[in-house]
Parts: structure tokens; C-alpha cells; sequence
């Protein structure tokens, strides 16, 4: 008896490699802008991730940024997804800040305020004149840098959720995932674009400026820091702990290149704390500025083919990768090479492991320094060879269009009610 056509052995799909599966998957945070999206409005079956939370009689899912209680939040942590109960937070120790500088001067004249270290930078070097104040490292640092973890979940969320998604709506998106990868990459756009201004305007006013890399060694260690260099490295440190917070905890739906975004977290916190530790900071500033130019380029090009401008999605898409290039891999390489061969320009009395004179760089940090960078650079590498294999492709498939994976992708979302914002 002939076997239904419903029961014929279905072929199995082709072997991909792990780079094969990364171009053809469009949650990957790389691979955006070169793939085409859904027409505006598809809907499908939907279905919600993981196990629904009931609130007020309505299914919520476990990665929705409604409140479950102020305090619930708090013992959950969910105080990072959730901007309300962020809020909270940080205007909590504001109005704790307010409220002893409006009482201090009557009660408690000669003691300073204990909240400052939350919301400003300490540790001020007493020598250093008014008109040009210095600062130190300190254990009051890790007070300021916790503050700020709670404010960039804020701002994050709330760009996110009041900013980014009504304007993806407008544009016609409606998908669950298309809307949080559009206030994604619209948060990571104006993030970046405000920290690479803010690195390039701390760089033109130090030696360094642009890329001078000798003065990375020379007069080392520079412990004493402008205020605006002090706050600008604490303000990146906590914005990367805040977002491997969200990926460690699962606090969003995780992606399909969870371990290769929290290899990068990791190796970024790596550069940030060893940097501040030892002093490197003018480094540090330069390997900021470096990463964070091209990602405000990344984030937009993907906020164009999100809404399908396409043409400017291209234009941009050439610029993009042109920036990439500069600031990703030849400026890394700068500093690589400054590393390995402009190391010992600093004073032969730094030369030594000496953390109470603040001079950390005998001859084998040359490679504890040397590391991070290689790391970095080596992800730079394996993302840039993804870029330009999908840039071939796209080339050589111009006028097709293969939307089967968006499909697939969409299938896992649900439309986003308004009463979950």
C-alpha cells in the first residue's frame, strides 16, 4: 500500500556551521541590518515565552517590565527590567541626599553628607586647587558605581519602553520582538553616541588626543584624575554591569548569542576595572572611544532596516562598516602595537609593583595588559568576518528576498498589549 504524501520521511535540513547559523539568525545583534524584515502588520499565532505570570487577571510573561510589587521587584531583581521600580530607587537616596543637605546645617554642620558618594564622584585630592580639581580611585567608588546601575536600568527601560516603542508602533511594527530589539538598538544609539561625544570631547583635552598613544606611558601612573575623566569611567563601568546583569540573570528573553555578548561583557569589565586598578586610564579612554563610535553606527543602521528604509539602510550600512574598520581594528592595533613597543617610555622609576606609590607596571603587566586588548580584538575579528561574509552575500542575493527566518522568528511572538507598558 503507497505511503501518504503526510507520511513521507521528511529530508533533513542541511549541516550549518556555527558561523552559518549566526548569519541566518535574526536575533543575532550583528546581523540586523543586512537582513530584510517582515511586511509591516504580519501576524501570527501567538505564544508567549516560558511560564506566564497572572496579574490582575491578565497572563504576563516572565520577561515583561510590569511591576510585580515595589517590593517583589526588589527581592527579585527585577528592579533592573522594571522602570517604575527603578525610579523609585534612585529618588529614594536623591531625596535622602536633599533632605540632609536642607537639615545638616542646623544639626550636623561638621559632618558630611553620607549619601554624596551615591550620587557624585569622591575621593578629591586635597591638594589639587579649586579651579582645577584631581581625583583619586577609592572604596567609595563601588557606592557611586551601584547608584548608577540602578539609573541606567532606568534610563534604559524608560528609553526603551516610552521613547523607542511607541515610535517603532507608528512606523507599523507590532511584533513582541521586533519592538524590543527596536528599543534595544534605539537605547544602544543614543547611549553610544552620547559616550563616544563625551570620550572624544575627555581625549581633546588630554595628550592623548587623537590617538597619541606615547603619552599612554609617559609621566605614568596617573593616578590623579580630572573630575569629568573620573566620572566618564564610572559611568561605562556601570553601564556594563547593568547589562550583564540582565544577561546573567535571564532578566530578558535570551538570545541566540547569549555567550558570545556575555564573553564580550566580560572582557569589557575585564579592561574597565584592570585599567582603573593600575591606573591606565588614559587607555582606558581611548579603548572606549574606539568601541563606542561604531556600535551608535551598528545600532542605527539596524533602527533603518527595522522601519525598511532600505536605500539608507545601504548608505549607512557602507559607512557603518568603514568606522568599524577604523575605530575596531586599526585604532585596537594602535594601541596594541603601543602596548608591545612604546611600554617602556614610561619612567624607569614606574618600573616597579608599588599599589601605595600607585605604580603597578613591572615587566610581566606589559602582558596582563596585552591580554584583555588581544581578547578584544580577537571577538573584533570573528564579528568583522561575519559582517563582510554577510555584506557578500547580501550583495550577491541583491533583489531577493528570504523572509523564511524572520517568519520562523515572528512565530515565537505575541502582539504587545498596551497594558503591559
Amino acid at each position: 500500500m503507497p505511503r501518504s504524501p503526510e507520511l513521507k520521511k521528511r529530508p533533513l535540513p542541511p549541516i550549518q556551521t556555527f558561523t552559518g547559523r549566526i548569519e541566518d539568525d535574526p536575533s543575532h545583534h550583528l546581523t540586523g541590518p543586512f537582513r530584510p524584515q517582515t511586511p509591516f502588520g504580519q501576524d501570527s499565532v501567538p505564544s508567549s515565552p516560558g511560564t506566564p505570570v497572572w496579574v490582575n487577571g491578565h497572563p504576563l510573561s516572565p520577561w515583561s517590565t510590569q511591576s510585580h510589587g515595589f517590593w517583589t521587584d526588589i527581592k527579585t531583581l527585577r528592579w533592573v527590567i522594571v522602570p517604575t521600580s527603578s525610579l523609585k530607587i534612585i529618588l529614594f537616596f536623591v531625596v535622602l541626599w536633599a533632605n540632609w543637605e536642607l537639615v545638616s546645617p542646623y544639626v550636623a554642620k561638621d559632618i558630611p553628607n553620607p549619601f554624596s558618594p551615591l550620587l557624585f564622584i569622591s575621593h578629591r585630592i586635597t591638594s589639587s586647587p579649586d579651579d582645577e580639581p584631581r581625583y583619586q580611585k577609592g572604596y567609595l567608588d563601588f557606592a557611586f558605581l551601584a547608584y548608577y546601575i540602578v539609573f541606567w536600568s532606568f534610563v534604559r527601560q524608560a528609553i526603551t519602553i516610552y521613547l523607542c516603542r511607541p515610535i517603532a508602533r507608528w512606523f507599523g511594527i507590532k511584533k513582541r520582538a521586533k519592538l524590543d530589539r527596536f528599543g534595544e538598538q534605539g537605547y544602544a544609539v543614543i547611549y553610544f553616541a552620547f559616550t563616544a561625544t563625551w570620550g572624544m570631547r575627555i581625549m581633546s583635552q588630554l595628550p592623548t588626543w587623537w590617538y597619541n598613544t606615547k603619552y599612554f606611558w609617559i609621566d605614568y601612573p596617573h593616578w590623579d584624575m580630572k573630575p569629568e575623566l573620573k566620572a566618564y569611567y564610572l559611568m561605562q563601568a556601570a553601564y556594563w554591569c547593568q547589562q550583564l546583569i540582565v544577561l546573567l540573570l535571564g532578566l530578558e528573553k535570551p538570545r541566540k548569542d547569549y555567550y558570545e555578548l556575555v564573553a564580550h561583557h566580560f572582557v569589557t569589565l575585564w579592561l574597565v576595572g584592570w585599567s582603573y586598578v593600575v591606573n591606565l586610564t588614559l587607555i582606558g579612554n581611548a579603548v572606549y572611544l574606539s568601541m563606542d563610535l561604531p556600535d551608535s553606527f551598528l545600532g542605527f543602521s539596524k533602527l533603518l532596516n527595522y522601519i525598511q528604509w532600505d536605500k539608507t539602510k545601504v548608505a549607512t550600512f557602507a559607512v557603518f562598516i568603514g568606522v568599524w574598520s577604523y575605530f575596531r581594528h586599526w585604532l585596537n592595533w594602535v594601541i596594541l602595537y603601543s602596548v608591545l613597543f612604546e611600554f617602556d617610555l614610561m619612567p624607569e622609576s614606574s618600573k616597579r609593583w608599588s599599589p601605595e606609590d600607585g605604580v603597578w607596571m613591572v615587566w610581566w603587566m606589559k602582558s596582563q595588559v596585552f591580554a584583555p586588548l588581544a581578547l578584544l580584538q580577537a571577538l573584533n575579528l570573528f564579528w568583522y568576518f561575519l559582517i563582510w561574509r554577510i555584506a557578500a552575500r547580501a550583495v550577491t542575493d541583491v533583489g531577493v528576498s528570504d523572509v523564511r527566518s524572520d517568519d520562523e522568528d515572528d512565530s515565537e511572538d505575541d502582539v504587545v498589549d498596551d497594558k503591559e507598558d
